[in-house]
């Protein structure tokens, strides 16, 4: 591996979740195989209507997450438990697989999210 130091923009991502008025995630691979996304989720999405059927419609999120909240409210629920959690400005956060989650209130929610490279077996 090289000790290059690499940057990437998401205004050029390598692919794009768009979910059209509602908003969308960027995603990109960095050379290490680490994906940044940024998501936006507009007033109004939540994952069953937005994110769902583009995800060929699993029961519930089957990603695990971890981010950091640039702004908005979001609330995640954990389906088995039904517990919701909060995600506001400045959190940094992690949730598990098995979620759904939705906008709450007028405010655009903006997220970077993390995802470890995938190491092959």
């Amino acid at each position: 591996m090289t000790q290059a130091i690499q940057t990437r923009r998401f205004d050029s991502p390598d692919d794009l979740l768009d979910m059209k008025e509602a908003g969308g995630i960027a995603i990109m691979q960095m050379a290490t195989g680490v994906t940044g996304m940024h998501a936006i989720f507009e007033p109004g999405w939540t994952w069953e209507k937005d994110e769902k059927p583009l995800l060929g419609s699993p029961d519930t999120c089957p990603a695990h997450h971890t981010g950091y909240c640039i702004g908005g409210n979001l609330v995640v629920r954990m389906v088995d438990s039904g517990v919701e959690t909060r995600i506001t400005r400045g959190d940094f956060f992690e949730i598990p697989p098995g979620h759904d989650a939705y906008v709450d209130g007028n405010e655009r929610v903006e997220l970077i999210l993390f995802a470890a490279a995938e190491h092959q077996h």
